[in-house]
């Protein structure tokens, strides 16, 4: 009985991603784009069906996200976009437009998937809106496909919401699960007969209010004429499962790669009668599964076989679709690999092998499964010797600025006479159609090195004039030879490779290509020397160095299983550190080292906090020691909520960092103000995730808003995140507005 929690949506070559954005430049109809969608999820289904997949689900498809999908299947739109309907309303709150603001976004959990945050309130009504999930649950009926319905649950749905009046989110469940069960007895009436809930909030330290809403929820809850599954991932749920196994519902989902005390439930869950549904073929990492020790460990645990489904440890949206269409990679390191598509063989071999099923052609896949795990212990390719014993002999120099934070801002402040409210942007400049033709002729083989490094020169001059002309103070050249902040650094590294096509979703049509980290990681040339000392060659102002940091680019990886994850960090750490100190030794005055996943690849459970963030505040520490007291380290952090980490933060020990405002006002900064953090911030007055161009007036008031909580003294003014997704045509009024506001308030402060 082999079970998918749910599919990648965006198209094994990016379709979705593509049709979307024609659809948002008026380039093709919405019927057009339907069709691509339609088109999409036959063939995700038939993939799953070819497979032997026995549990499919639908619903998981969405358009951007699925908590969007929620909110308008629970009648939860806020107010200010009833004044738009269907896909128009849908993607104002995902984008934003002219008149509205986008939703607040946020990550899932530790992954490096984003959600949208729904914004309730305390008198708040829901309305059922079934439309979308009962028609791609007939699309599937009528193609021979009878599937699970996929839903976010409510409890989770609730503790992932935020409220515009203070009150506790949860406290609309009794309003709430009235829409639920109109849901089920609606989903029963058709026919359907398995529901997935997903309930991904219950592996967070679930406090007594949510385990107390949980008991509610799936008491009150009745479906007698379907199967009801409770699904959770990414930690083990054991407090709730002591919870659902004395209610109705008929099985609990577990995720036993990342949640291995999951099995302290399993023999509960076995008295209780309920199915299991066992997540142990990984679903966010890739992996190859060994396969012979995962039947062992199912064979081990204490339930009836026939009330096991074999199962993904979560949703299969974390990885890359298939390795069908992989040419380039080491033939070595490809065996070693599974994609979606591979892991459902995967999924249906341990299953055949578990029931003691004959094997047939299956044989013959095993026998490879069997290859690839031992040659991948013993091969070459991973070691490297020079790497490990460096990191052996780290020095406390090559762990610790010389000097404290305040000492070294004095300095830096002396040599880099930056005004009060210094403007900047995060990194990134519009990657324009030109842009991706020319890396993508060079790297066809089509265009020389040397017309290459021209037209990108280019690129960077048009983009320091540009600055210059709006006047920003601290400037950047653009990162026009970039693909990604996190596969451009890794193609230079050592111990890292890349698929071709290894796509992931990230939010919307925001796709990644995450880097491979295979084996062990060390810089043999500089990466971004060139390009940067290039820009500055344009310039007598301050330009930015711009790297990501060891943290992120781990958390935004798919990282070897067969060592330490700390070691793999610090070799990292030591990689960027090289390019820091050769930054620094080029004359670069400012170098900025984001860490803009730092905050998603917290664990989820805090008696393993301490351990990460031990880790994480060293590796990144060691990537910048070398940077001299006068050489400003600058760091980026995106879409994450920091009240709880502010001594971690602290402890990072960079000059200035820079956080995501515009969407969430000054909730995010007065982590910062209440902490009393003394360095520096850059607070982002502008939204860089909606096509919308903020006026001076509201970016006025936007930076005042920041004033109130945070010293102007030690406040940057600077959009959200990087601007590689948006239009010149936007940026350039966006910025311009930016800068003049900010003069108009330093205006203001002068005359106080």
């Amino acid at each position: 009985m082999p079970y998918v929690s749910g599919f990648p949506r965006i198209g094994e070559k990016r379709e979705l991603k593509f049709a979307l954005e024609k659809y948002w430049n008026n380039e093709i109809t919405l019927a057009e784009l339907q069709n691509v969608a339609k088109t999409l999820r036959k063939r995700h289904w038939n993939y799953q069906k070819e497979a032997g997949i026995e549990f499919i689900s639908s619903n998981d498809f969405s358009f951007y996200d699925q908590m969007i999908d929620t909110i308008v299947m629970v009648g939860a739109e806020p107010e200010e976009y009833k004044d738009l309907g269907g896909l128009d309303r849908y993607f104002a709150m995902a984008r934003g437009d002219k008149t509205h603001k986008a939703l607040a976004m946020t990550k899932w959990f530790n992954t490096n998937y984003h959600y949208f945050v729904p914004i309730l309130h305390k008198d708040q009504n829901f309305s059922l809106n079934l439309d979308k999930v009962i028609s791609e649950y007939q699309e599937a009926k009528n193609l021979g496909i009878e599937t699970k319905v996929n839903l976010i649950g409510p409890v989770t749905f609730l503790a992932l919401s935020r409220t515009s009046d203070g009150s506790n989110p949860l406290d609309l469940l009794d309003r709430l699960l009235p829409i639920y069960q109109k849901a089920l007895d609606k989903l029963i009436e058709i026919g359907v007969k398995i529901i997935q809930l997903d309930e991904p909030a219950l592996v967070r330290d679930p406090d007594e209010k949510l385990l107390n809403a949980l008991q509610k929820s799936y008491e009150t809850l009745k479906a007698d004429d379907l199967e009801l599954f409770v699904v959770t991932y990414f930690e083990h749920a054991n407090e709730a499962v002591q919870i659902l196994v004395d209610t109705s519902i008929d099985g609990i989902g577990l995720d036993f790669v990342h949640g291995p005390k999951n099995i302290e439930s399993v023999e509960k869950i076995a008295k209780s009668g309920k199915k299991l549904i066992a997540g142990v073929v990984d679903g966010r990492n890739i992996w190859v599964s060994d396969i012979e020790k995962k039947v062992e460990f199912l064979n081990a645990l204490p339930i009836d076989k026939d009330r096991l489904v074999v199962s993904t440890s979560c949703s299969l949206l974390h990885v890359p679709y298939t390795l069908e269409y992989e040419e380039k990679l080491d033939s070595n390191i490809k065996t070693w690999l599974a994609f979606a598509k591979e892991k459902l063989n995967e999924l249906r071999i341990i299953n055949k092998l578990y029931r003691s099923k004959e094997l047939g052609e299956d044989e013959v896949l095993l026998e490879a499964n069997k290859k690839a795990n031992t040659t991948r212990k013993s091969s070459t390719q991973i070691h490297n010797k020079s790497v490990q014993d460096r990191l052996a002999n780290l020095t406390k120099e090559e762990c610790e600025r010389s000097l404290p934070a305040t000492r070294r801002l004095e300095l830096q402040h002396e040599i880099l006479k930056y005004p009060i409210l210094p403007t900047t942007t995060i990194g990134s400049f519009p990657q324009t159609k030109e842009v991706r033709a020319i890396r993508k002729a060079y790297k066809d083989g089509v265009m020389s090195e040397e017309e290459y490094k021209e037209k990108i020169k280019e690129q960077i001059r048009y983009c320091v004039k540009v600055q210059e002309d709006i006047g920003l103070d601290v400037l950047v050249h653009g990162e026009f030879e970039r693909n990604d902040m996190v596969e451009y650094f890794g193609e230079f590294l050592e111990g890292v490779t890349f698929s071709q096509n290894g796509w992931v979703q990230s939010y919307g049509s925001r796709c990644v290509k995450p880097p491979i980290i295979f084996g062990d990681v060390s810089r043999p040339k500089p990466m971004t020397v060139e390009w940067i000392t290039y820009a500055q060659s344009l310039t007598d102002k301050p330009m930015k160095g711009m790297l990501t940091g060891p943290v992120t680019m781990l958390n935004w990886s798919f990282v070897r299983d067969d060592l330490q994850k700390e070691t793999v960090y610090k070799q990292m750490a030591l990689a960027i550190a090289d390019e820091v100190k050769d930054l620094q030794e080029a004359g670069i005055k400012i170098i900025q080292v984001d860490e803009a996943a730092f905050k998603e690849g917290y664990p989820l459970r805090n008696e393993n906090k301490n351990e990460y963030e031990r880790v994480a505040v060293e590796s990144f520490k060691i990537a910048t020691a070398v940077a001299k007291p006068e050489t400003q380290i600058h760091t980026h952090m995106c879409y994450s909520d920091f009240n709880d980490i502010m001594p971690t933060i602290d402890a990072m020990d960079a000059d200035v960092i820079s956080i995501e405002t515009a969407r969430n006002g000054n909730r995010l900064l007065e982590a910062f103000k209440n902490y009393n953090y003394q360095k520096e911030v850059g607070a982002g007055v502008y939204d860089i995730h909606s096509p919308r161009i903020p006026s001076k007036e509201e970016l006025i008031k936007e930076i005042e808003q920041r004033m109130q909580v945070f010293p102007a003294s030690k406040l940057w003014i600077n959009p959200d995140c990087g601007l590689k997704t948006r239009k010149w045509e936007e940026v350039i009024p966006a910025l311009t507005n930016m800068v003049e506001a900010t003069k108009e308030v330093r205006k203001r402060i002068v005359k106080l």
